[in-house]
């Protein structure tokens, strides 16, 4: 069952919430994060992302990046921008985007819980971006950014939050990047217990976003308690920073493929080839929006087609294999056009669907890709079904929007702040 615990946050004093809350560091590059932060001394991108502070020419995983994010979060602290509550609490986070609002409940959920496998993952991670926030975790003795987690929603849990959000202010709500951001403290004790008891009954929480995150954030622990081999199990490292989302409340949004060329296909040829295991039919609107699954978007030569994956070419029996983006791989994508491994191969990329339809277009018309294919959403009933086999999902499976912003809530690993 799951441990979920409040702790003492570290969050942005209340005139500062809306400058010092940032996208999280992993939706962006450095020259993107430059101009999000400029004129901005209290954009939590100088933590984050510090090598926005430095020359051009340093490394981003060059030691003086870290220790320049540890000298910005001093500042922020030394200035009071950032303070600590006085006592462990739990905190909702509710986020409204575009109709659809999505309430969260933050604290810190168990390194145990992870290693154990009640925290449940459905993807494989990377070394190197893992290795890159090890150190960021290590040397700011702090997780910094929240794990996006999910749990098949309890009406028990969701009463009493909502019952506080009636009864008290909130201490932030501003609205950044479209969405609206608002934070309620949960400092009342018995409260705290009560929903601290309600996650002991859950059997499973999930990673909807953020693995590398965790993943850094165990290995971090596992660092401290191989240094501090008397630990009891209590330490603030032995636990790390979440949000957690009842999986009824999110959305996950379209993560499409773009194809720079078609493997020495003409067009004709490459839809013909594809017949095999697809219907293709000219769509009847433009762009082209799949509306269920095994179908899907294909855009070429500016016309916007409508594949339908013919039934004997899907495997419903595995929840792996029925995935669309594992049937547009195995049917299409590595057969026809020869990308075995969609991780390494530069002849794909891959288009958020918060960027529109309208992306995918412009990189077509303009040369820079070949073709596009605009998928149906993955769910997250099919993520948490995969998570529960045990098995991993291909990779970008999932968008979610809106994204967490770092910068509200930091949970420090040791005591001494």
């Amino acid at each position: 069952m799951a441990v979920f615990k409040a702790f003492r946050a570290v969050r942005p004093a209340a005139a500062f919430a809306d400058k010092v809350a940032a996208l999280p560091y992993d939706v962006m590059n450095s020259d993107e994060a430059r101009k999000m932060a400029f004129g901005n001394p209290y954009s939590f991108l100088h933590v984050d992302k510090a090598e926005i502070d430095l020359p051009k020419s340093v490394d981003i995983y060059d030691d003086k990046v870290y220790c320049k994010a540890k000298e910005n979060l001093g500042k922020l602290l030394s200035a009071d921008v950032l303070l600590a509550d006085e006592k462990p609490c739990l905190y909702i986070y509710q986020q409204v985007f575009a109709g659809r609002t999505q309430t969260g409940l933050v604290g810190c959920a168990s390194v145990d819980d992870y290693l154990q496998s009640v925290i449940k993952k459905h993807e494989f991670t990377r070394a190197d971006k893992e290795a890159d926030r090890i150190r960021h975790v290590d040397t700011l003795d702090a997780n910094t950014g929240p794990i996006f987690l999910t749990y098949r929603g309890k009406s028990a849990v969701t009463e009493i939050l909502e019952q506080w959000k009636t009864a008290h202010t909130a201490v932030y709500d501003f609205t950044s990047g479209g969405v609206r951001q608002t934070v309620w403290v949960i400092d009342d004790g018995a409260v705290i217990e009560r929903l601290t008891a309600l996650f002991g009954e859950i059997p499973a929480l999930y990673i909807a976003d953020g693995h590398h995150r965790a993943a850094s954030a165990v290995k971090v622990a596992q660092k401290r308690r191989a240094e501090h081999p008397d630990y009891d199990g209590s330490e603030e490292f032995n636990f790390f920073l979440s949000v957690l989302f009842p999986a009824e409340e999110l959305a996950i949004m379209d993560y499409n493929r773009l194809i720079l060329d078609l493997n020495g296909y003409s067009a004709e040829q490459f839809l013909a080839r594809i017949a095999v295991d697809f219907t293709v039919e000219k769509a009847v609107s433009s762009p082209y929006r799949p509306t269920q699954n095994h179908t899907f978007g294909l855009y070429l030569d500016k016309t916007w087609y409508c594949l339908t994956a013919k039934p004997n070419s899907v495997d419903e029996s595995d929840p792996v294999k029925r995935l669309d983006v594992s049937v547009l791989q195995e049917k299409l994508i590595a057969p026809v056009l020869g990308i075995e491994n969609p991780r390494t191969d530069k002849r794909i990329d891959f288009v958020g669907g918060i960027r529109g339809l309208a992306e995918l277009e412009r990189r077509v018309d303009s040369g820079e890709a070949k073709a596009a294919f605009a998928m149906f959403p993955t769910s997250t009933e099919e993520l948490m079904s995969i998570a529960d086999a045990g098995q991993v999902m291909p990779p970008k499976s999932t968008w979610f929007e809106p994204k967490l912003l770092s910068g509200l809530f930091i949970h420090f690993l040791s005591d001494s702040h």
